[in-house]
């Protein structure tokens, strides 16, 4: 109880016991206590994946400053944690951002006076280079059943997020073609139909018979599909096929690369900010072939005239 008012430990004893072990493990004034506030301020407003993300985050940092209160952290000690975790680089900068949100926190409440997180750079995260070939996904698709089969056409011809791909509802088919809901970037498109997507929307309309749900890929209980399970099923798929390193997130790559080479626009398509963050799902191996310049007059031998 606080101030008169009881607080709510979970559902379920489990729940109950990890928020009973955070409240007092997490005394007042100190950094684990900081980053439990922040982390609940944030995750209303973050999609369930980047929520996973930062609460992996913040277990990591709440043992590396265990000891200290908010005040006495300094951007050296940032740097320190950066450098402490240089094996691994991408869970460095997932933590390296959620740190300076958790110091802007800091700073609105009058907690800090600076954000020790700032100009602390990320570690440059090596680009994914993997473009499936049309053969690997045939092998793939051969060992998909039906539903997976559709995701994969869903995903290769839509160029959007697994995770929009999968709560497509039915209300999204529109006359211009899918309506693509956006959790992480709250950026909304359209993609156009073709007969290809129209041929996978009628495919995905058959696979659970005449039941009707929302959703178009209606998993259990008529909501979306888990994307885990759909993950391990691909994950099995390849492993079926003999096809190595294909990740499910890299037939959204294959659909913006193909895009680009169609000559449309692939930031468009994926709904980025930026023609750089498209780039890091652009992954054409082809070598350009390209024209020097002329300056109109033969080159001069070295011959010399009789």
């Amino acid at each position: 109880m606080k101030r008169g008012k009881w607080t709510r430990l979970g559902a379920t004893l489990h729940e109950a016991l990890s928020e009973y072990a955070r409240i007092h493990e997490a005394p007042q004034g100190t950094m684990s206590k900081l980053i439990d506030d922040t982390l609940a301020y944030l995750k209303p407003h973050l999609a369930k994946s980047t929520a996973k993300q930062y609460e992996g985050a913040a277990k990591i940092l709440k043992r590396k400053l265990k000891e200290f209160r908010p005040e006495q952290v300094l951007p050296k000690h940032v740097a320190a944690i950066k450098v402490s975790m240089v094996g691994t680089p991408n869970m460095a900068n997932r933590c390296l951002s959620f740190l300076r949100q958790v110091f802007d926190y800091a700073l609105e409440h009058g907690k800090v006076d600076a954000n020790p997180a700032l100009g602390i750079k990320r570690y440059k995260e090596a680009k994914r280079k993997r473009l499936p070939s049309i053969s690997e996904y045939d092998a793939v698709y051969a060992q998909a059943k039906p539903r997976l089969q559709v995701i994969a056409d869903l995903l290769r011809l839509g160029g959007q997020r697994v995770s929009d791909t999968l709560r497509i509802r039915h209300a999204d088919l529109l006359a211009e073609g899918i309506r693509f809901e956006a959790r992480k970037t709250d950026k909304p498109v359209i993609v156009k139909w073709n007969a290809e997507l129209r041929a996978v929307v009628e495919r995905a309309k058959t696979l659970n018979g005449n039941v009707r749900a929302l959703t178009l890929l209606q998993g259990r209980l008529g909501k979306p599909p888990d994307y885990r399970s759909i993950k391990l099923q691909w994950d099995n798929a390849c492993e079926a096929a003999g096809v190595e390193d294909l990740w499910l997130h890299d037939l959204r790559a294959m659909a913006l690369t193909q895009a680009k080479k169609e000559g449309k626009d692939p930031t468009a398509l994926g709904r980025h900010s930026s023609q750089a963050m498209t780039e890091r799902y652009l992954r054409d191996r082809e070598i350009p072939v390209v024209e020097g310049p002329s300056f109109g007059r033969p080159l001069d031998t070295g011959e010399k005239k009789s």
